[in-house]
């Protein structure tokens, strides 16, 4: 595979261009700052906005992104999202609603919300969805403290052990940790992939329980 080499910005920097012309100030005029708030000898790169453009382009297309192939595994920021979730994301009454400003002026925000958990729930069938975890790793915790939950409400105190692969996400086994819960790793085989048998010892499973 060929290397791509770009050049700096400040490489493509030739004296005197100018990416922006600004208009004539239709404003009076105001005394600049003291000198000793300005600098006159900082090497900033001149170019022209379309130099600066294709520049930074080309530099990104150097980035895997999730346009451009899949993410097996990673963040779930990572994950495909449809353009049309991002323009969404951006209406106003999401992107200028801030979490402490008083109740009555966000219902409409928390009527999505929770419209959005009842779907979920009915979709999946459980008694009940969360919308509170804010990543990946959030929402796998929560799910731990919920299996946690599930087995101290039935009075088993004695499942104190949860199986985690070795080629699992370092966030599993945290989690696990976090919740004082002991981790047993499955060591996976040359091809990342794993089975009951490679523990040591072989882990059985009482499917009946």
């Amino acid at each position: 595979m060929a290397t791509v080499i770009e050049p700096t910005i400040f490489e493509l920097s030739s004296p005197g261009r100018r990416g922006v012309t600004m208009p004539a100030s239709d404003v009076p005029e105001v005394a600049l700052p003291s000198n000793d708030l300005l600098r006159s000898d900082l090497p900033l790169p001149e170019l022209a906005e379309v130099d600066v453009v294709r520049h930074y382009m080309k530099l990104s297309s150097f980035n895997y992104s999730v346009d451009s192939g899949f993410y097996p595994l990673g963040s779930c920021t990572m994950k495909y999202n449809p353009k049309i979730n991002e323009d969404t994301c951006r209406l106003p009454g999401f992107l200028y609603t801030h979490p402490l400003q008083p109740i009555e002026t966000v219902q409409g925000n928390l009527a999505l919300m929770f419209e959005t958990q009842e779907w979920l729930k009915e979709i999946s069938g459980f008694a009940g969805v969360t919308l509170q975890p804010a990543a990946g790793a959030h929402g796998e915790f929560t799910g731990v403290l919920m299996m946690a939950a599930y087995h101290k409400l039935r009075g088993d105190t004695k499942r104190t052990k949860m199986l985690i692969p070795d080629a699992a996400h370092g966030t599993n086994p945290a989690s696990v940790g976090m919740l004082g819960m002991q981790v047993v790793t499955i060591p996976s085989d040359p091809a990342v992939t794993w089975t009951w048998k490679n523990s040591k010892p072989p882990v059985t499973i009482p499917w009946s329980v």
